[in-house]
């Protein structure tokens, strides 16, 4: 099934930014949080979500800032929005 989506619905990165690109798994999320067929963060807890994510973030090189902002964001994602409709 093909979405419209321009942006992991976990984590809210444009997926034109995947450093997989087209050759991702998933359709609707980016290769950092889709792998192996399955989440990567299985979770539905978005606080150790982003915790996990600011790590990930930080280890790639970025700031912490910079990843905060990034995990802060994550929290409007369409994945962590579904449980509080």
């Amino acid at each position: 099934m093909k979405t419209n989506s321009t942006m992991c619905e976990s984590c809210l990165m444009p997926l034109k930014k995947d450093p997989l690109g087209e050759k991702r798994e998933s359709e609707k999320y980016c290769s950092y949080c889709f792998r192996d067929g399955k989440l990567c963060y299985e979770g539905n807890d978005v606080k150790e979500f982003k915790k996990a994510m600011i790590a990930a973030i930080v280890t790639r090189g970025e700031s912490k800032t910079k990843a905060r902002f990034f995990a802060f964001m994550a929290g409007f994602a369409p994945r962590w929005k579904k449980g509080k409709e």
